[in-house]
Order: structure tokens, then C-alpha cells, then sequence
């Protein structure tokens, strides 16, 4: 069995080193023949996580993501979310016959405001059965210094679910597997949008006690949202399903990008509250902060689940509107509980 990875930055490279550590063949699509020359001769990724030392006999590097597809039994697709309709542009929809695919991208498609299962069903007939969403509190840093870190793989078929979750298991990640393929992607690109504004408030100079309130907010406004989405989704209801956004991929993962140094949410969002504007923001950073297109795209998803996000909406004002970080964060406080 072959298992693709598609992406060559930071999140791309740590499931390729997760993969090949347990011993599994991978066929990697990577951006360029620079990259690819670079990782057969000095066994690292040259941009990303490049402490990493790569075992080059496991590794088939193609440059084209069709080519990874079709070479593929298994597809991880870990390239950010700006780049997911170009991925698939070349696909013929046979090559995604009796695939499985595993999306490892924390946000949706740009212009069509679609979840990754959304859209390959939309536009390959790809049924959701064969798709199975990574997500997790797992910045790819710590993963490259093999310190303990739990992924969540979620899907509608179960069995399958634990099966992937298998290839991935070992001493430094820890495997969970759970139904909710909309709620767990849901948390991931809503999360990002969070730690932004505490980024934010971070730069605006808010303090400790400030924020601690700002993020439990936080997290009761995005599992309000989730468990409307979910339930417009799929009709799971109750109880049971918002003590589940309690867990680690929904309420970990938002702690995590909120607080840590390793968050580019948290450091774009610092830069904005600090007087960058967005089109600065974006140039200094050498990575994609996706809570940036996700507050557009949740305010879409929005108008159909018709859930109050103040907060959410506040920071998308912020980036999009250009409604000063001051006069975003004062409607904020008079949110908060």
C-alpha cells in the first residue's frame, strides 16, 4: 500500500515524517524539482522542518498532484487552503475511484466556501464514506521534535477511520477517531479565526486576565456555531455532541493556537493589532495564517447556519472591513461573559 502526501510545507513535511517513521512507503508532491533534487541528496526539505532527516528509500517525490494520486492507494492532502481547487485541477475524476482521502487542511475552498468533502463530492462525485478529516492540536514543529501530540481522525465510516488513524500511531502521536467529519474541520478553520483575534488583543496590549475570558468566549461561540452546523449537516443533535467540543481536536486545538509562539494565526494577529495592515502582515510572514480567509468564509457558511458569532464576526470586520483592531475589540468586550 502507498499512502500520497500532497503539500511540502510545514504540516506536509511532519505527516510525511509521522508516515515514513512508521515505516510506510509514501509517494510526496512537492512544489518544485528544487525541492525534490534537495531531498534525495541532503534527505531533508530545504524550506520546512528541515531538522527532519528523511529515510529517501521510502520516498517517491512527484511533482504533479495528479501523479501522486494515481500512484496512491491513500491520499493526504496537507497543502493550505488557498491551494486546494488547484490541486485537483488536473484530476480526472476515474483517478479518484476507490481512493481514500484524508484532508489534513484547516479551512475550505476560496470563492466556493466549501469544506474539502463538499467540494470533491461536488465536483468528482467523491463519496464522503471514502474521506476522513486529520485535525488536532499538533503544530508540525513539535512533531519534528517528536514531543507527544494527539490527531483526531474523523469520518463517517468508522472502521476505516481507526484503519488510517493505525498508520499513523506511534510513541510521539497519539491516534483519536470519532463521526463528526463537519464539526472537527468546522473547529479547525474556526480556531484559527480565534487565536487571530488573540493575537490581536495581544498586540493591542490586553492583558492575561483579558484573554483568558476572550478565549472561553471563544469556545462557547464556536461549539454554539458547530453544533448548528453539525446538526444542519448531518442531523446529529444533543447533548452528548457538545460535550465532544470539549475534547482535544475542538477546545485543544483552539487553546494551543491561541497561546503558542509556534501559532502564525497569533503572530499575524499580533502584527494587525499592533498597527500592521493586512496586505503588510501577509508579506512579512513566510507562511499563510489561514484564520485571515477563514473569517471571510465563516461569515458565508454564516448565513446559512444563522448562529450569533460577535466575536467572530468583530474580528472579520477587523481584516476585511477595515474597522480599526480598537474599535473591533471595544464591541468585543461588551460581549464577553
Amino acid at each position: 500500500m502507498t499512502i500520497g502526501v500532497i503539500g511540502s510545507g510545514s504540516w506536509g513535511t511532519a505527516q510525511v515524517k509521522i508516515l515514513t517513521d512508521n515505516g510506510h512507503r509514501v509517494c510526496w508532491g512537492v512544489r518544485n524539482e528544487r525541492i525534490r533534487e534537495h531531498l534525495f541528496r541532503r534527505r531533508h526539505n530545504p524550506q520546512y522542518l528541515s531538522s527532519v532527516q528523511f529515510d529517501t528509500s521510502l520516498l517517491d517525490v512527484r511533482l504533479l498532484p495528479e501523479e501522486v494520486i494515481s500512484a496512491s492507494d491513500i491520499v493526504v492532502v496537507a497543502v493550505p487552503s488557498a491551494y486546494m481547487e488547484e490541486v485537483f485541477a488536473g484530476v480526472d475524476p476515474a483517478a479518484l475511484c476507490m481512493k481514500k482521502v484524508v484532508s489534513a487542511v484547516k479551512g475550505m475552498v476560496p470563492g466556493r466556501f466549501q469544506l474539502l468533502n463538499d467540494f470533491l463530492q461536488e465536483k468528482f462525485s467523491f463519496p464522503l464514506s471514502s474521506y476522513i478529516s486529520l485535525m488536532g492540536p499538533c503544530h508540525a514543529e513539535e512533531v519534528a521534535s517528536e514531543r507527544l501530540s494527539y490527531l483526531t481522525f474523523s469520518g463517517t465510516d468508522l472502521p476505516l477511520a481507526e484503519r488510517i488513524a493505525g498508520l499513523f500511531a506511534n510513541s510521539y502521536i497519539n491516534t483519536v477517531v470519532n463521526a463528526d467529519v463537519y464539526g472537527g474541520q468546522y473547529a479547525a478553520i474556526m480556531k484559527n479565526i480565534y487565536a487571530l483575534g488573540a493575537g490581536i488583543a495581544h498586540g493591542l496590549e490586553y492583558g492575561d486576565n483579558f484573554l483568558s475570558v476572550f478565549i472561553a468566549n471563544c469556545a462557547r461561540e464556536m461549539g454554539l456555531f458547530l453544533q448548528k452546523a453539525t446538526s444542519l449537516n448531518t442531523g446529529l443533535t444533543g447533548e452528548d455532541l457538545y460535550r465532544l467540543y470539549t475534547s482535544s481536536v475542538y477546545l485543544g486545538d483552539l487553546l494551543v493556537t491561541s497561546y503558542s509562539l509556534y501559532s502564525r494565526n497569533r503572530t499575524f494577529g499580533n502584527m494587525i493589532g499592533k498597527g500592521y495592515s493586512v496586505q503588510s502582515a501577509q508579506l512579512e510572514m513566510n507562511m499563510i495564517a489561514e484564520g485571515y480567509p477563514a473569517s471571510r468564509a465563516i461569515q458565508k457558511v454564516n448565513e446559512k447556519v444563522r448562529a450569533y458569532l460577535p466575536i467572530a464576526t468583530a474580528i472579520y470586520e477587523i481584516l476585511w472591513e477595515k474597522k480599526s483592531p480598537e474599535e473591533g475589540f471595544r464591541s468585543i468586550e461588551k460581549e464577553l461573559i
